[in-house]
């Protein structure tokens, strides 16, 4: 008994210090690393969300947008940096799911990430610039399959889920289009609108402003169920390309040797202000599902996401770098 007593007492003075910090968590400025430029999908939920636990926690959370490589740069910033609870990302399935099976980055998702919660999902939406002859799903394929290799179609970059969503289209339509890859949703959406680029798959949010002012045609969205925030777009599978299934989405991580106590907290004060009403009602509006799950739910989604991406990776015949 004197022996099991030393050894209790000798744990808890272990686990003390990490529990009186996570008592104290946050104390100070957070940075919230968003892996793609200022303006895009994932940075409007970053802001909202950080604007949020800004307020639940009265402590600022500046975001860093690291942008570049489909995400990877800015997600290698947040597993490279020190493990306190105070650099922390949201970012894409791209960075997490889709690039490490595709080519070799610089971090181990598994190992150097410590999920905190999956924050929203985003339905991914088949548009084409005003100038494209094509209104619908139809028309669209018949215009490709007659012009092989002429038209364009833009992603967030290599690994990002809209290339991932284009390569899926492609191989759905039996079509020839060629992948244009961008530093993130902002650039990608420039080019489009100056007809540098003819089509693209990309985050429901950040498309609306553009189909709303007519720059922009939508085809399709990639959603089991149509968007509320764009009832008048047909599913992939209304027609007729059921397999053409593609939804982001964006998940907080924190760096991996971040004590679990932390985590603890983060995933409370991160839950907390994605379950918010005003928060929901913000980004509901532009088409993202809020979400706020646990540290283990999000592992587990995340190991099912690569699974399923690597299989679409490789039945495409998408070129690697490993």
């Amino acid at each position: 008994m004197r022996i099991l007593g030393a050894l209790a007492t000798a744990l808890s003075l272990l686990l003390w210090p990490a529990l009186a910090v996570a008592q104290d968590y946050p104390n100070r400025t957070i940075r919230l690393i968003v892996p793609f430029p200022a303006g895009g999908p994932n940075d409007i939920i970053a802001r909202v969300v950080g604007q949020r636990i800004t307020e639940l926690t009265k402590q600022a959370v500046v975001i860093d947008n690291r942008s570049g490589q489909g995400g990877v740069i800015g997600t290698d910033v947040v597993a490279k940096a020190a493990p306190d609870g105070y650099t922390i990302g949201i970012v894409s399935a791209g960075a997490l799911a889709i690039s490490p099976t595709m080519e070799n980055v610089p971090y181990d998702p598994s190992k150097d990430l410590q999920p905190v919660t999956l924050v929203a999902k985003v339905p991914e939406m088949l548009v084409v610039t005003s100038d494209v002859p094509a209104s619908n799903m139809k028309e669209l394929v018949a215009l490709a399959r007659a012009e092989p290799g002429k038209l364009n179609f833009a992603s967030t970059g290599p690994g990002g889920l809209p290339h991932l969503a284009g390569e899926l289209f492609k191989l759905a339509a039996k079509v020839d289009i060629v992948h244009v890859p961008y530093r993130g949703a902002a650039p990608a959406i420039n080019d489009l609108l100056g007809h540098q680029v003819q089509m693209t798959f990309l985050d429901l949010p950040i498309l609306l402003p553009q189909i709303k002012a007519g720059s922009l045609k939508p085809i399709a969205i990639g959603s089991p169920q149509r968007a509320a925030a764009a009832m008048d777009v047909p599913t992939t599978a209304e027609v007729g390309m059921p397999e053409v299934l593609a939804e982001n989405w964006y998940g907080m991580v924190a760096p991996g040797a971040t004590p679990p106590a932390i985590i603890a907290a983060l995933n409370k004060i991160a839950t907390e202000a994605i379950r918010d009403p005003a928060v929901k009602e913000k980004l509901a509006t532009q088409g993202a599902d809020l979400i706020g799950d646990t540290p283990e739910h999000f592992r587990t989604f995340i190991a099912s996401e690569t699974t399923k991406w690597a299989k679409v990776i490789k039945d495409a015949n998408i070129q690697t770098e490993k």
